[in-house]
């Protein structure tokens, strides 16, 4: 590919300087364990990841409390325990002269509400339109409980900085539980929290007020699912991979010289706590060349 790409041009985005605009995108991979820490192996695969300097890492989603914790093997950063962890992930993609920002979520009515029984949360969302295929339907959440939520979305901004993360990214898609406040399919409430636009918008604002007057605007990011091109074409703009970057943890450098990628492996994608299909992908004879001389 041209060095002349917009891809290897650099870009300041909030308080970081990326050397180029190719990221690793979040992407849940289910490599925790019961507690809902990263396992070591978390360590190396995102710091592989970061190995070209200047690269931003987008980690997988990450609960924003233990309610949110709302499935098996998905990460957490409420506690001290885990703060602790993802501070050695953190600090392991800085050694590499790169960046990384946390993605956080709660998974509202598309988390396993059985698990969330067994550990004695409430299983919730905007309504209690239930999701399809599941047993039960969802409870809505009161008032106060609204604000609670806000308020778990601050804290684990908060807690990402302190433990060493350059920002967060607030996951407000693919259905989950900000995408069910703003979703007229599944937020049916009648209070401020529901009806118009600006109602089913107010929760995903009041998210990003509070997450901004704790850790400030330019460390946030805003993962939406909008479908539209028209006047964004001329917006400075940062291109995530996903399953390509699992597969091929030098991604930036074999994108820059032309280097055929190693195809990933579907079936691991969600192996939950294996090694198989995550650390388990080559570096490139020419990367290793190159970082040796």
């Amino acid at each position: 590919m041209s060095t002349e790409s917009k891809l290897w041009h650099p870009l300041k985005l909030g308080n970081v300087n990326l050397f180029h605009r190719i990221a690793l995108a979040p992407m849940t991979r289910l490599r925790n364990d019961d507690d809902h820490l990263p396992l070591d192996s978390v360590i190396q695969y995102y710091s592989d990841r970061a190995s070209i300097p200047g690269t931003l890492v987008i980690s997988e989603a990450t609960g924003i409390s233990k309610a949110a914790e709302a499935a098996p093997s998905t990460p957490g950063i409420s506690s001290s325990d885990q703060m602790q962890r993802w501070k050695k992930v953190f600090d392991a993609v800085h050694d590499k002269g790169s960046y990384m920002f946390m993605q956080i979520w709660d998974l509202g009515r598309a988390g396993d509400p059985s698990y969330l029984k067994s550990r004695g949360y409430k299983y919730s969302s905007s309504s209690d339109i239930p999701m399809e295929g599941y047993p039960v339907a969802p409870e809505a959440l009161t008032e106060a409980e609204i604000w609670q939520k806000i308020d778990e979305f601050r804290k684990a901004a908060r807690n990402v900085i302190d433990a060493g993360g350059d920002g967060v990214e607030i996951h407000a898609c693919h259905g989950y539980l900000i995408d069910q406040f703003i979703s007229e399919s599944v937020n049916n409430r009648t209070d401020k929290w529901g009806g118009s636009v600006e109602n089913r918008a107010r929760f995903l604002l009041e998210v990003v007020k509070a997450v901004t007057e704790e850790v400030g605007a330019q460390r946030i990011a805003l993962r939406v699912s909008p479908f539209a091109t028209f006047h964004y074409k001329k917006w400075d703009v940062v291109v995530a991979f996903g399953r390509w970057f699992i597969s091929n943890p030098d991604l930036v450098y074999r994108v820059k010289n032309g280097i055929p990628l190693t195809p990933y492996k579907r079936e691991f994608f969600y192996a939950a706590k294996s090694e198989s299909g995550y650390n388990d992908y080559s570096f490139s004879r020419g990367f290793v060349e190159a970082t040796k001389a």
